[in-house]
């Protein structure tokens, strides 16, 4: 039987459901220390047992988004607020290719940042 974390990815559509597969993949080759679990009923992700980040659906825009749970530490133009005060979303348009460097210096400058805490 497939866990609810599996079962989210793989009912997703095309292309959003490659799309998050591969965001999925992307944050995972970042850190070893980082894991996904299943929390508040979306996909988390967690270094060192601290929330990291999160995937889900834009309601608005229809774009899968990586939610950077310390977002308020991270400054790029690329980065959406909305209504969080903590937390800034990367909008990932799955008709285009992944921004693959980007995501990876996000990730790597919130782990830095995080660890300078």
């Amino acid at each position: 039987m497939l866990s609810e974390l599996d079962q989210f990815y793989l009912k997703q559509e095309e292309p959003i459901k490659s799309t998050l597969l591969a965001l999925r993949d992307i944050i995972l080759s970042v850190d070893k220390d980082i894991t996904p679990e299943w929390k508040y009923k979306l996909p988390f992700f967690y270094h060192q047992g601290k929330m990291l980040c999160y995937l889900w659906i834009h309601k608005k825009h229809y774009h899968p988004y990586i939610g950077f749970v310390d977002g308020h530490l991270l400054y790029d133009e690329d980065l959406l607020v909305e209504k969080r005060a903590r937390m800034k979303i990367l909008l990932v348009n799955p008709e285009a290719d992944l921004p693959v460097e980007k995501i990876n210096n996000l990730l790597k400058e919130v782990l830095y940042l995080r660890a300078k805490r």
